[in-house]
């Protein structure tokens, strides 16, 4: 398996913020066709959503898909259904930046805490993952080692970012400001593809690191367990 075989299909979550009661409010995933944004209003307020989308479109390296749900528990299910109905793992690969890391990352720790949380199965089966924190140093950035530095640096293109900081994204969603929300996740997930892309050309393959987000033993019981047996 290989980088030069696969397409990178891009990967990024915001939360509410960093307590044990946090939740993620957007999934979002940029593919060749642009991309699939899942967004949690937990409940707040009701959205129009051909509003939203077409705001988003104007911005999208292709169309965006939107999905609007209530609370965590149905974006993951969205999460799962788009994994398992757009994922190919012998055309695909799944990338993030500090997504996951030998030593940490955030997104899919987020995450595995989330579906376990909601006793729900992990959704990253037969997938090939590679995070393009860790090819960085196959660059000069000038020791910008974070998303925004560093794609400011190789690509260098205005983006629909409307955030200063990622942590501004917490405050989007407690004032129900879902434009602004979906734009930063939306901004993050095409520079990510872009940097996955530009990895592709320049980058060996061997240096890509990837590994398969499988667990080591498939399931044995049914594909959601219950939330009594997490528990315990």
């Amino acid at each position: 398996m290989s980088s030069s075989q696969l397409a990178p299909v891009a990967f990024d979550i915001e939360t509410s913020g960093f307590d044990t009661d946090a939740v993620i409010t957007v999934a979002g995933f940029a593919h060749g066709l642009g991309e699939s944004l899942i967004l949690n209003t937990g409940g707040h307020t009701a959205i129009d959503r051909n509003a939203l989308v077409t705001s988003l479109n104007e911005d999208s390296t292709g169309t965006v898909q939107l999905e609007i749900v209530d609370d965590e528990e149905a974006l993951l299910e969205a999460v799962s259904s788009f994994v398992t109905d757009q994922l190919d793992g012998d055309i695909h690969y799944l990338t993030a930046f500090n997504g996951e890391t030998w030593n940490g990352g955030f997104d899919l720790p987020f995450c595995r805490t989330r579906f376990v949380h909601h006793g729900l199965r992990w959704p990253f089966g037969d997938i090939a993952y590679a995070d393009m924190i860790q090819l960085v140093d196959r660059f000069n950035t000038h020791d910008h080692s974070d998303l925004v530095g560093v794609f400011d640096v190789l690509v260098g293109e205005e983006t629909c970012d409307p955030f200063d900081d990622s942590a501004e994204a917490v405050d989007a969603f407690e004032t129900d400001d879902w434009l602004s929300l979906c734009r930063h996740n939306l901004a993050d997930i095409q520079r990510t593809r872009k940097l996955a892309e530009l990895a592709g050309q320049f980058v060996a393959r061997s240096d890509f690191r990837m590994k398969n987000l499988q667990p080591p033993r498939r399931w044995r019981h049914h594909d959601r367990y219950s939330r009594t047996a997490v528990k315990q």
